[in-house]
């Protein structure tokens, strides 16, 4: 008799294998000079900027290889780093024009893979599906607690 996979491999793997396709429709339409470790990395940048700090802990990397990471993407023209105005002494990592560009098309190709999970689960599962998943963000996700309103955008609560 075979194992039953846990329910946070089987997470994993419909995750990675959507954000996978995410990252491949992104390279077809010209944006092929990113990794997905800087992409990752990109989704963490709030509207407004991101202290580099925050965008290490979400992406749960070293603040160095985060460093490492926006560099490259700043040489790319994907992000910028501008003045925090509430702390002079502070920078936040900021989306340019060209990265902005790109969140239309990761949003469509996000939209395809929820169509075909929903034609393959059937409407009513799909919604248990994602009711269950909310469920579980509420205790899986560090930034929906109160304690860590702030740090959603970097501010200091």
């Amino acid at each position: 008799m075979e194992r039953e996979l846990p329910a946070s491999l089987l997470m994993f793997i419909a995750s990675r294998s959507a954000a996978n396709r995410i990252f491949e429709a992104l390279q077809k339409r010209g944006f092929d000079d990113v990794t997905i470790a800087q992409s990752r990395l990109m989704m963490g940048i709030d509207p407004d900027g991101t202290r580099l700090s925050v965008l290490a802990e979400r992406a749960q990397i070293a603040k160095q290889t985060a460093t490492a990471l926006v560099d490259k993407l700043e040489r790319a023209g994907y992000v910028e780093r501008v003045a925090d105005p509430t702390d002079g002494r502070a920078r936040l990592v900021r989306m340019t024009a060209r990265a902005r560009k790109a969140i239309p098309l990761a949003r469509a190709e996000e939209e395809r893979i929820e169509e075909e999970w929903r034609a393959h689960l059937g409407a009513k599962r799909m919604q248990q599906l994602r009711q269950a998943l909310t469920e579980l963000r509420k205790i899986t996700d560090p930034y929906q607690s109160p304690e860590h309103a702030g740090e959603r955008t970097g501010e200091n609560p």
